[in-house]
């Protein structure tokens, strides 16, 4: 918006400008046309240029940009003198919407930092933002002791171009990664890095609970660095496509986590439900954290996996059976 009244006030002032010029050539004809018919029949479309830039000047007055006009030897039509762009042209709405902002990012950082930050941009707005707020953000998580450290750390590191070296806990394998950090990612419901991996040469996504031992070291030179794209398609490729029965009384989950439009409803009341996901332990482990109000229908690979994970837990929690892992 500011960028909008900048680009209003310059052309006001060409207007103005060219206006007076073409005011100028105008007087000038008309009084050599005295002597001169032929000089008169150019003074009309000067009159009819000069009408037209009094409208465009007349609608840029009404964006709010001041005219002052003096009268007599030297004067002319000019913006207003001392007149600048009100810097905080932002609506209510709009301020709010910052300012919930910022309230989010406290939650997570552990400090009134950005508080003190809405209080300076409060500052001064008289009535522009009503005292009620109508939107909350907590952005903080289960990891509330864990997690201020680590975005903290990694924000210096990021505005200090510092490498950042941690262990890492992957479904694969624990690693050990020095990365250069570029972006803090807040998706899904969880805090990520992004960054260039030294160990895979690449940009990668990192999971902050996922790190341990974090610590920052020497200085990097920035590389151009892309936005990550975020397409859940992009970061979980789908291999699996599977189809589930579920109890009606799943129904409250499976809006929750995938959208009411994710399965149907059939003729017994039972919910079927498809979807792709990435790899064999996400389907079995999301399956069984619904008991026995799910059946896995295919793919019939899974559900023999499924099958003998059923098997093997029965004969683990089957009465007489000592306890420990086989």
């Amino acid at each position: 918006m500011r960028s909008r009244f900048d680009e209003q006030l310059a052309q006001l002032e060409r207007e103005l400008i060219e206006m007076g010029a073409l005011c100028e050539e105008s007087i000038a004809l008309a009084v050599k046309s005295l002597g001169d018919g032929s000089l008169a029949r150019q003074v009309a479309p000067l009159d009819t240029e000069i009408d037209r830039k009094e409208r465009d000047i007349e609608s840029l007055c009404r964006a709010g940009i001041p005219i002052a006009t003096v009268q007599g030897a030297g004067g002319g039509i000019s913006i207003m003198e001392g007149y600048r762009v009100d810097r905080t042209v932002l609506t209510a709405p709009e301020m709010q919407a910052i300012l919930a902002g910022l309230r989010s990012l406290d939650s997570v950082s552990g400090t009134r930092r950005y508080a003190q930050l809405m209080e300076k941009l409060s500052a001064g707005t008289g009535g522009l933002v009503p005292g009620g707020a109508h939107m909350l953000i907590d952005l903080s998580s289960w990891y509330k002791t864990s997690l201020p450290p680590k975005i903290e750390l990694i924000q210096i590191a990021i505005e200090q171009h510092q490498t950042l070296r941690f262990a890492y806990f992957s479904p694969r394998e624990k690693s050990v990664r020095t990365v250069e950090p570029y972006y803090l990612v807040f998706h899904w419901s969880a805090w990520y890095l992004w960054g260039w991996c030294r160990t895979r040469e690449d940009f990668r996504l990192f999971k902050l609970n996922r790190m341990t031992e974090l610590a920052s070291g020497e200085p990097f030179a920035p590389r151009h660095a892309p936005l990550p794209d975020l397409a859940p398609e992009r970061i979980f490729p789908a291999k699996y496509q599977v189809t589930v029965l579920f109890d009606p009384a799943c129904r409250w989950r499976l809006v929750e986590e995938y959208g009411a439009d994710r399965f149907t409803v059939e003729p017994d009341g039972r919910l079927r439900f498809t979807g792709g996901f990435p790899d064999a332990d996400s389907v079995l482990s999301w399956i069984l954290t619904f008991g026995d109000k799910a059946e896995l229908l295919e793919p019939e690979e899974l559900r023999e996996q499924l099958r003998e994970l059923t098997e093997t837990l029965a004969r683990r929690y089957r009465k007489g059976d000592s306890y420990g892992l086989s």
